[in-house]
């Protein structure tokens, strides 16, 4: 299994981005699919999840800017970032909890980060 993060790059303050982050290989079920963020010397910190029932949430310094949605069928979380502020400046990582045969546990994957800069 392997999680691949896509969308980051180098955007003013106020512009917006899409992240996309997509599941591939033997998979069963996906349950909940999350962002994280880090900055250099800090540790990662939540941005935002969203449940396999749809119900989502976002860290206070994001909300009402940053939306976290999922496509079941393509096995891909999205976060859709906008009014972005040099603040959000960070690696962004996608999180998956998903099992690969049905009678498996549940098991934590990571995507690999992509960058996403906000120039002031």
């Amino acid at each position: 299994v392997q999680l691949q993060a896509s969308g980051g790059g180098l955007v003013q303050a106020g512009k917006s981005l899409r992240l996309s982050c997509e599941a591939t290989g033997d998979i069963y079920s996906i349950s909940g699919m999350s962002w994280f963020r880090q900055t250099p010397g800090k540790q990662r910190e939540f941005v935002a999840e969203i449940t396999d029932g749809g119900r989502a949430r976002t860290v206070g310094s994001v909300e009402g800017r940053f939306t976290i949605s999922r496509d079941d069928a393509k096995k891909t979380v999205y976060l859709q970032m906008n009014s972005l502020e040099p603040e959000d400046t960070a690696v962004y990582y996608c999180h998956m909890l998903l099992k690969v045969a049905r009678m498996s546990s549940w098991s934590i994957y990571w995507g690999q980060g992509t960058q996403v800069t906000v120039s002031s």
